[in-house]
């Protein structure tokens, strides 16, 4: 009977969650206000048909100088990661397991748009010398120093602050909406409030750079599932899921980000946290979601393909990963 009623309970509060986190209740669809000029989400690209998605928003004139030294083991986070210093003195946040390709393909993907974006190279191995034991990630090291499959990532700015998906400046506008959309483009369904920055470029400006700084949980599920392998850095995973669950004349729902497993109502801080995110793919302006569709429909296949290669991905894998994106962006174009 204890279990019986346990199992109550958890059913009664995924209902509760699943009323919380419809789009009638807890979607509070504001009109845009004005925005300071000096608060950005999203500024008009360069050409986008031109964006080099290769080597993304650093460039290659900008990638980590050879060999790095390492600094200190970080210990935020899902993903093993630690500090380092390249030969010309820049640091560098290098990340190890299931996010490390995929950060590398999401950020192109919302530079190559307008969005803010951290430059990250990836490298299937790399040299870190000094590498210390680490507490996690320790099966990525190699006998000769080398660690395998690492993302190295980097801000030229000052990180100010974070920002929160319920309460920011840029709630109501269309560049909000469109990168709603992103996020459920690249399935990126891990959408905690710390994974957001404000950055200053510039030490003298009055400029200030809002980002979804952290987008390693993308191209897997629509939703955390009971395993990170399933959940992100997924093919058959994010090619088979449903895109868009439901459109109207003014609106367009998106199948993401999905409830979590039935066994987090057990941890209801993890329950809750997930499904108080589900409003972000839901009931978005039909207008704003053709309008950032239009512009990912001026990147080309060789385009897409490159940030798949730059993520280190396989031949077969970086053209079924691209055919599946350039699937979802054909859908919104259709809008």
């Amino acid at each position: 009977m204890g279990f019986q009623k346990a199992c109550s309970c958890a059913l009664a509060l995924a209902v509760t969650c699943g009323v919380l986190a419809s789009p009638a209740f807890s979607q509070h669809h504001k009109t845009a206000t004005p925005v300071d000029r000096n608060l950005i989400l999203w500024s008009a690209p360069d050409n986008i048909s031109t964006r080099n998605l290769y080597y993304g928003p650093g460039g290659k004139e900008n990638e980590p100088d050879l060999p790095l030294e390492f600094l200190s083991e970080a210990k935020d986070g899902a993903s093993p990661k630690f500090d380092v210093r390249d030969q010309s003195g820049k640091k560098w946040r290098l990340k190890l397991g299931d996010e490390a390709q995929p950060e590398i393909v999401a950020s192109r993907l919302l530079w190559a748009v307008g969005y803010g974006a951290n430059e990250n190279y990836f490298y299937s191995d790399v040299a870190v010398n000094d590498l210390k034991h680490l507490h996690r990630g320790q099966g990525f090291l190699e006998s000769d120093g080398k660690v395998r499959q690492a993302r190295l990532q980097r801000h030229p700015g000052e990180k100010l602050s974070m920002w929160k998906w319920r309460d920011n400046p840029f709630r109501g506008t269309r560049e909000f909406n469109g990168l709603r959309v992103m996020m459920a483009l690249i399935s990126n369904w891990d959408l905690r409030d710390e994974n957001n920055a404000v950055y200053r470029e510039n030490p003298d400006s009055e400029e200030k750079l809002y980002e979804v700084s952290d987008v390693g949980a993308s191209f897997g599920m629509s939703g955390k599932s009971y395993t990170d392998n399933l959940s992100k850095n997924n093919l058959g995973a994010y090619s088979h899921s449903k895109f868009i669950s439901k459109t109207t004349a003014e609106y367009v729902s998106f199948n993401f980000p999905t409830h979590p497993p039935f066994f987090y109502v057990f941890n209801p801080p993890l329950f809750f946290g997930h499904v108080r995110m589900r409003w972000i793919g839901k009931h978005i302006p039909r207008s704003d979601a053709k309008w950032i569709g239009s512009l990912l429909a001026q990147l080309s296949t060789e385009q897409i393909r490159d940030a798949f290669r730059a993520a280190g991905y396989r031949p077969s894998q970086v053209d079924a990963f691209a055919d599946a994106v350039q699937g979802r962006i054909a859908q919104l174009t259709r809008l």
